[in-house]
């Protein structure tokens, strides 16, 4: 039997996503969980096989809670789900650590099949997001400027381009405003930007978050 845990910020997501997989007699969801926190310290306490991991979510978020979790045992494979499909998102996942990444969109039939596969040992990329991630390796000419920023400055651009304000935003990461703001002036200058608003209009550009997210 295969044990996954579940981790998502939004109930309606992980009653869906527990809905698809309780239909495979092999999988059990052992638990659900709605913070990357919350799975750090379930995977220390009871290991499950597959974590199925959002990655935009208050507090640490997925990004940080992949790569714990990849550290602390080799045996527990994330798959992370997403909807931001476009780099540098997917690769930054795969380098955490993750065995997987599929988007929120994913077909019943991909989700399973990535578990399927992750279980066996095998990556599993959804294969546009593959697609792009392989074109993005050629370097045409049009390098996406998010590449440059770190994990944590990436997690921090996620949260402002998606309305959160730095108060919350520090709340959730456990640092103080005075900090998000230093990060912020550091992303604006690698970036080349002045404003919150220019960083949503190059993260519409670079598709980093799509317009009906907004």
């Amino acid at each position: 039997m295969v044990k996954i845990l579940l981790v998502d910020d939004h109930e309606l997501v992980r009653s869906g996503i527990r809905l698809i997989l309780e239909g495979i007699s092999t999988f059990s969801v052992v638990a659900e969980v709605k913070s990357g926190e919350e799975a750090i310290r379930y995977c220390r306490h009871d290991a499950p096989d597959i974590v199925l991991m959002d990655v935009n979510m208050p507090g640490i978020g997925g990004l940080e809670a992949t790569k714990q979790i990849a550290r602390m045992s080799e045996n527990i494979r994330v798959i992370c789900i997403s909807m931001h499909t476009e780099n540098p998102i997917p690769a930054k996942v795969m380098q955490m650590g993750a065995f997987g990444f599929i988007t929120k969109n994913a077909e019943p039939d991909e989700m399973v099949r990535a578990v399927h596969k992750v279980v066996a040992g095998q990556k599993y990329i959804a294969p546009e997001i593959a697609q792009q991630i392989a074109i993005g390796k050629l370097d045409l000419g049009d390098s996406n400027p998010f590449d440059q920023l770190s994990d944590r400055e990436l997690e921090i651009t996620l949260s402002l381009v998606t309305g959160r304000r730095v108060p919350d935003i520090a709340d959730n990461l456990n640092i103080s405003p005075k900090t998000i703001n230093t990060y912020r002036y550091r992303m604006f200058e690698k970036l080349e930007i002045n404003s919150d608003v220019e960083l949503t209009h190059l993260a519409l550009r670079y598709k980093l978050i799509s317009p009906d997210f907004l």
